[in-house]
């Protein structure tokens, strides 16, 4: 067990961590190209979504019942659901400006807030993805694999939008990155605390209901942000390819396992 939590923790650390490339991305690039970034988003979803109701829900169920088991999807979707309400609509991170709308080391104080908030609320949203990782990991180590890629790919972007509005406020690349890779760091922190707290209770019925809670999570996380944010590029049709790439890579994945 104590290897399983190890490793579980170390992949959620890489996954929130991944925010921290899309800040170093960001000082590379003039402009994402938004194909790429349909393309990977819409990979993330279909990967998340596919793993949620193909692996994690049906093992929950299996572990702990179907009435058990879909009680706890639901109750992860509400969870993610009240935490994401929390956070205010102008504060949510489902998009960003692109470094060409800005002019670098303005050093403006109202992009300087921005580039802070959106660090603040991607760390909201990315600790309860944190839980999720880690609960899946020391359930399943190989499915937490799986979701760790999935997660990481997704904070890429996250981590443009924290490091993009902070640059062009102050023209300090460290800066920028430092505060895109602290927004990541509250998915290792997410799995510290879930750790903490469940560690006493842990049984094979206890991870069976949390494979069931880290579904609903992941739906969630899947349709409110990724998906929506993959369309707003403008691709629809490279979004769907992307989703169906990623579900034709994971369950072929399975398959393997």
């Amino acid at each position: 067990m104590s290897a399983n939590v190890g490793l579980a923790l170390a992949l959620t650390t890489i996954a929130g961590l991944s925010t921290g490339i899309g800040g170093a991305i960001a000082f590379f690039i003039k402009k994402p190209k938004a194909v790429y970034l349909s393309l990977s988003l819409g990979f993330s979803g279909g990967v998340m979504l596919y793993i949620s109701f193909v692996a994690l829900l049906p093992n929950g169920i299996n572990g702990v019942g179907e009435l058990w088991g879909i009680s706890a999807f639901f109750i992860g979707i509400i969870f993610i659901g009240i935490i994401d309400m929390l956070i205010p609509e102008t504060k949510n991170p489902h998009e960003y400006k692109v470094l060409s709308e800005f002019e670098v080391g303005q050093l403006d104080k109202t992009l300087m807030r921005a580039g802070g908030l959106t660090a603040l609320a991607i760390g909201i949203h990315n600790f309860p993805e944190g839980l999720a990782t880690f609960g899946t990991a020391i359930s399943d180590l190989k499915l937490g694999v799986l979701i760790t890629i999935a997660i990481a790919i997704h904070n890429i972007p996250e981590g443009i939008s924290v490091s993009i509005p902070i640059y062009c406020a102050t023209g300090n690349r460290k800066k920028a990155f430092i505060y895109s890779l602290i927004a990541g760091i509250a998915e290792p922190v997410g799995a510290v605390i879930g750790f903490l707290i469940l560690m006493p209770f842990l049984s094979a019925g206890l991870l069976a209901g949390l494979l069931a809670f880290v579904a609903g999570i992941m739906v969630y996380i899947s349709v409110d942000e990724i998906l929506p944010m993959a369309h707003r590029y403008g691709h629809g049709h490279i979004v769907i390819m992307g989703m169906i790439l990623g579900m034709f890579i994971i369950a072929f994945s399975l398959l393997m396992l």
